[in-house]
């Protein structure tokens, strides 16, 4: 199973305090995302012949991300072995199935591949038995870059922060949110099932979470028409969710993911989102 890379690739001997300490052998080679350090694993003793992911972190949201993955416990999520708050370090179930939800999208499997993913979110608004990690942030807050982009842009994004606005002060269901649960993010664990990776520290409406497999900008097919019609009723036919409702969301969150890449300088990939959101907003009539 492929996790997202940049080309950039740590130094072994980074991961060899956690090595020892959790009795696993470099099943991989070491690599490096936008956020965190990795290392593929085979654990030894207590868990011996497990796949793993040794998991360095770099910033404090992927650490309390962390914590919700351990929270998780399992359920619809990879499965926590070990983790050493101080260190920022995490030992992790390893996805080691062949199956790979973009590659289905775009061969396809569209229809399967948000099927899985919806149900996997599911999974991950369950109920649990304990409360939720402390410091988790408000939905709100990954709204902001939306407001300040919405005075410059105008146009459609203002009209998409005008109906985040409105979601976001009268939100339905809270739970805590993936926030982040694309095609990337739910990997094949093989026996397992699909599983999700990666969360955010974020809780909110649950809606929120299904937006990204309409807008999944690694997605080609994300801008078509007919693709956005046929994704939007397999995530209802399978949800349950209210039409009009999720439309709004992803009007809400494409215009937020196009205020991201504008913040990055990458205006056509903004475009391209803009693109999703005008899509919703023609959807809503």
């Amino acid at each position: 199973m492929d996790y997202p890379k940049i080309s950039q690739m740590p130094k072994l001997d980074l991961f060899d305090i956690h090595l020892q300490r959790w009795s696993a052998k470099v099943a991989g080679d070491p690599f490096t995302t936008h956020t965190s350090d990795l290392l593929p694993v085979t654990l030894t003793r207590n868990w011996a012949g497990l796949p793993a992911m040794i998991k360095i972190m770099r910033s404090l949201d992927e650490r309390i991300g962390a914590r919700v993955l351990q929270w998780w416990g399992g359920n619809g999520a990879a499965r926590v072995y070990a983790c050493d708050q101080d260190a920022g370090a995490l030992l992790m179930e390893r996805a080691t199935g062949s199956r790979h939800l973009l590659h289905m999208a775009r061969e396809g499997e569209d229809d399967a591949a948000t099927s899985c993913i919806c149900r996997t979110i599911e999974q991950l608004h369950s109920k649990r038995s304990s409360a939720p990690p402390e410091e988790l942030l408000p939905l709100t807050d990954f709204f902001k870059s939306l407001a300040l982009m919405a005075q410059q842009e105008g146009g459609l994004m203002a009209e998409c922060a005008t109906v985040a606005d409105e979601l976001l002060n009268e939100q339905r269901e809270p739970v805590v949110l993936h926030g982040d649960a694309h095609h990337g993010n739910i990997l094949d664990f093989d026996r397992r099932g699909w599983l999700a990776i990666d969360p955010k520290r974020v809780t909110g409406e649950r809606y929120y979470d299904y937006v990204s497999v309409l807008c999944n900008p690694e997605l080609e097919t994300c801008t078509d028409p007919e693709r956005f019609a046929r994704q939007l009723a397999v995530v209802i036919r399978v949800t349950g969710l209210e039409r009009r409702r999720l439309l709004k969301w992803v009007m809400a969150h494409a215009a937020l993911s196009a205020a991201w890449f504008l913040e990055d300088g990458e205006r056509a990939r903004a475009n391209r989102q803009l693109a999703v959101a005008q899509l919703a907003r023609q959807a809503l009539g």
